[in-house]
């Protein structure tokens, strides 16, 4: 059951943005006071409304103004198509804001979907008052099913966490299930929380909660022109307002964001396009994080480690490649283990003495698939999140548009 937050409400309607049946415009309406920080794609391609919302965020700051609305359209990411995209982006800002009875730059606008087309504004403008009169606290299942695109599955979570003796609620959604290789960084993601956290707290928050969630997720090392992570603050809970990011409040109030983002992005992999497996790649024993991740990506990034996940096909020498292809200097191959599961496949550089291709297989047929890698020469460690690389892949994408 996902928690409502006070101070905020959301409504869907129907603006046919692409020739379907369906909910695909999403409105997100904030109570007076709310503010809201993002990170968003390093996509050089990055969309209009990308840019439109780092400027609106920007503004809110400069100007001491609130979040009060978003707007979310599926099935037309609005990247690609220049000045007269960024006019859209715009005018569908103002459209809300009408609705809203706020200022254009308290509204922040996502887009998902195709890229290069012209975006319908006018119907998605005219989907808007349907939208707010569907608005309600309870509206978060409606938005995260509305903002889907290829995804097979809506996806939501909730957390509650206490705070000086009073319940603040964490709630989530995010779409994603091709493109997706986030570097806050087509993966949207809005959460809210009720709880009093002044802008400078939010700012932090968002980089490092997006850093350890949907940044350690990836289905096919495509990272999208629209990627783009929102975190709102209504400051409705009745608490003392956390002004500064060594209150020791923020630790509670991280962990239960972090809880909500990691559910979302791990969700994000498993309905990865055609994905039948959910791999966990850790690597441990690194000198830092960063090259732990480095090796993390090589092995969830190689189109042939991802097709023998997906056949169940035990030639584990493609994962040994990979871990070699990562570029991490001065490596020792000859200190480098790694496990699928319980099977101990790779010892100290060579095939395991234990090891057998029937273990191998075992291990590779669970639809949920733990990887370990030591690589024997620090202390850091770093996880992803990814997925198979199946048939049904090629072809969701090969017919996308059509």
């Amino acid at each position: 059951m996902l928690l409502q937050v006070p101070g905020i409400a959301l409504g869907t309607a129907a603006a046919r943005v692409k020739d379907w049946d369906r909910d695909d415009v999403t409105l997100v309406v904030a109570g007076p006071g709310t503010i809201a920080a993002g990170v968003f794609t390093q996509n050089r391609f990055c969309a209009a409304p990308v840019l439109t919302c780092r400027d609106h965020l920007a503004r809110q700051r400069a100007q001491a103004l609130d979040f009060r609305a978003l707007v979310i359209n599926a099935g037309n990411a609005n990247a690609g198509t220049g000045d007269a995209g960024l006019a859209d982006a715009r005018a569908t800002c103002v459209a809300a804001a009408r609705i809203v009875d706020c200022a254009p730059e308290e509204v922040l606008v996502f887009s998902t979907g195709v890229i290069m087309e012209p975006l319908p504004a006018q119907r998605i403008a005219a989907a808007l008052p349907a939208a707010r009169a569907a608005s309600a606290a309870d509206g978060w299942s409606a938005a995260a099913r509305a903002i889907m695109t290829t995804d097979t599955v809506p996806k939501s979570a909730s957390r509650a966490v206490t705070i000086d003796g009073c319940e603040v609620a964490v709630t989530g959604i995010a779409k994603g299930s091709g493109m997706i290789h986030p570097d806050m960084a087509t993966m949207l993601s809005f959460v809210a929380t009720d709880a009093p956290v002044a802008a400078a707290v939010l700012d932090r928050l968002v980089r490092e909660v997006a850093g350890v969630s949907f940044n350690c997720t990836t289905v096919d090392g495509d990272t999208s022109t629209n990627d783009s992570f929102v975190v709102a603050a209504t400051g409705r809970a009745p608490i003392a307002p956390i002004a500064d990011y060594g209150d020791p409040r923020v630790a509670s109030l991280r962990a239960a964001l972090e809880d909500v983002a990691v559910v979302l992005a791990k969700a994000i992999a498993r309905d990865g396009e055609g994905a039948t497996k959910f791999i966990t790649i850790r690597v441990d024993g690194g000198r830092d994080a960063t090259e732990c991740r480095r090796v993390a990506f090589a092995i969830a990034h190689s189109p042939l480690v991802k097709t023998a996940f997906f056949a169940s096909d035990p030639n584990l020498g493609r994962i040994v490649c990979a871990i070699g292809n990562a570029a991490v200097e001065g490596l020792d191959p000859s200190r480098v283990s790694f496990r699928l599961g319980d099977v101990l496949v790779v010892e100290r550089g060579a095939r395991a003495a234990s090891y057998t291709e029937e273990d191998g297989k075992r291990a590779m047929q669970d639809h949920d698939i733990d990887l370990a890698v030591a690589l024997g020469r620090g202390g850091a460690s770093a996880e992803v999140w990814t997925c198979d690389l199946s048939h049904d892949y090629v072809t969701i994408n090969a017919d996308y548009r059509s």
